[in-house]
């Protein structure tokens, strides 16, 4: 494997601004080749898709192009890739199309170690039809997410089980195996958002069992669109459409109005940068990406075990959970200091950092409000060891 660090910072412009920008968690820098593909479609002739010139050909090629690209992150058919503009959207569509028919008494498992795009609507969706909302809750000492806990979620009433595949705001990833199992062992329909993890952790939709998976190109330094990937494409013909087109099928059903055609051309772009993370990888675009992206996550847990042990060492901080898998996301407190002051801190030593003391979603589960808020870092595939030390020693400096 050939992951050089040196060689991917050299893709990202925006890295000369000087910046240490450890603000990963809210999506990547964006790579050249990204923003060419993007400002190249922008200049294009681009109509909209059913016409027989080129500038509409050139619509349907884009959009066709980028359900295969999405496609080969996943390992699912292209004729089950949705694509819209961000996940919170299409997880709104979803919900609702997947509850329509729900009735009291029925149930959907949420988690609390979910973003609230992947909670919000499927709370909504419930409270209107009357359903249940049970939630899987997380060991507050490690903030994992235990799996033997849905043994007794998940039971003959579940409509859906919708879980992260990793915690963007503290690292931590489930045991998705086990908990599709329970979902799949009562019919449940199982959801996952892979927003986080998509960037770090090759993702394989058929292996894991479940029936929807969404991702974020913003999380990988793409533009801002997402989709949803269904491992079953027949599926998305018995969902009620969000379409404007009532002839609309397939993935159309749930996509609204025209698409960005120049952000799907970045789409396509950014998923053949993952590709090409390893120099040295090889073969399909598909078999590059699993090469890559295991040499990435190879990367990132050494960066990752290097800069928590660093921290650790650092009385006045506290490392938030010890989750035994994980993305390169933290979060982690200040003695003494509110998180607010300690992002201005970092920020005036030129290192980017989220404040959260938010009263919902994990921080609010873990009552990390109560100590003024956590911290939030996250490593991004152009991180190195250099700009993970210089976070050490801004906190080293900091003391309430």
């Amino acid at each position: 494997m050939a992951f050089d660090v040196a060689r991917i910072r050299g893709l990202f412009p925006a890295l000369g601004d000087g910046w240490v920008h450890l603000d990963a968690p809210a999506g990547m820098q964006v790579p050249e080749q990204v923003a060419t593909a993007v400002s190249t479609a922008l200049r294009a002739p681009v109509s909209g898709p059913g016409g027989v010139f080129p500038a509409s050909q050139r619509a349907e090629a884009i959009v066709d192009a980028a359900r295969r690209a999405v496609a080969d992150l996943v390992n699912c058919d292209p004729a089950g890739v949705v694509l819209g503009p961000n996940t919170a959207v299409l997880l709104a569509r979803l919900a609702e199309a997947l509850g329509d028919g729900w009735l009291i008494g029925d149930e959907v498992v949420l988690s609390r170690l979910d973003h609230q795009a992947n909670t919000a609507p499927w709370l909504r969706v419930a409270q209107r039809a009357g359903a249940t909302v049970r939630w899987a809750e997380i060991d507050i000492e490690t903030c994992e997410l235990p799996a033997w806990q849905y043994e007794n979620l998940v039971s003959h009433r579940t409509k859906v089980v919708t879980v992260t595949s990793a915690s963007g705001a503290v690292g931590t990833r489930p045991d998705l195996g086990k908990i599709t199992d329970l979902a799949r062992a009562q019919d449940a329909v199982v959801v996952v958002d892979a927003s986080a993890s998509a960037p770090f952790v090759p993702m394989d939709i058929q292996a894991l069992g479940v029936d929807v998976v969404a991702v974020s190109a913003g999380a990988w330094g793409g533009p801002a669109v997402a989709a949803l990937a269904f491992a079953d494409p027949a599926m998305l013909d018995r969902l009620p459409a969000s379409s404007l087109d009532p002839r609309a099928s397939g993935p159309e059903r749930l996509e609204l109005g025209q698409h960005a055609y120049p952000l799907l051309a970045g789409l396509v772009a950014s998923v053949d940068y993952l590709a090409e993370l390893d120099d040295a990888a090889s073969g399909t675009r598909r078999e590059r990406l699993a090469t890559s992206l295991s040499s990435a996550k190879s990367y990132q847990a050494g960066l990752l075990s290097r800069l928590i042990g660093d921290l650790r060492g650092l009385r006045h901080v506290m490392v938030i959970g010890d989750a035994m898998r994980r993305i390169p996301a933290l979060a982690f407190t200040v003695s003494d200091v509110k998180a607010q002051d300690a992002v201005v801190h970092l920020a005036e030593r030129g290192i980017c950092a989220f404040a959260d003391d938010t009263p919902s979603g994990v921080f609010a589960t873990l009552g990390v409000g109560e100590v003024g808020g956590a911290v939030r870092v996250g490593l991004a595939h152009y991180t190195n060891a250099v700009e993970v030390d210089q976070l050490v020693e801004a906190l080293a400096e900091l003391r309430g």
